[in-house]
């Protein structure tokens, strides 16, 4: 089993970034898709969710209106879309898969972590 967050990098503040979390090693479209991230000093924080089939989501309301979670089951990868990013934004991200959506949240009934990736907002 792997699950793999890429696409991190370094970019100005108000620019964007996409993030990849790629699965292999299990049944990709019977999970949900939780993003989490963690910044240096700091807890590890929800950011968003995705349903097994793409149709429901959840958002932090810090990312709400900026941050777009998608996913491409017949790729096996799921999307974080991130515009308008702040330097507040900084942080390790990581993905997670999990059976139901609504608790990813959470971090209830997550079975998978994957690693993380270096997101930098500069100012």
């Amino acid at each position: 089993v792997q699950l793999q967050a890429s696409g991190g990098g370094l970019v100005q503040a108000g620019g964007s970034l996409r993030l990849l979390c790629t699965a292999s090693g299990f049944s990709f479209d019977d999970y949900a898709v939780g993003w989490f991230r963690q910044a240096p000093g700091k807890e590890r924080e929800f950011v968003a969710a995705i349903n097994e089939r793409g149709r429901f989501t959840d958002y932090a309301d810090s990312v709400k209106g900026r941050f777009t979670v998608s996913r491409d089951n017949a790729k096996n990868t799921a999307y974080l879309q991130m515009s308008s990013l702040k330097p507040e934004d900084t942080a390790v991200y990581y993905c997670a898969a999990g059976r139901t959506w609504r608790t990813i949240r959470s971090e209830y009934g997550i079975d998978y972590w994957g690693k993380g990736t270096q997101v930098t907002v500069s100012s």
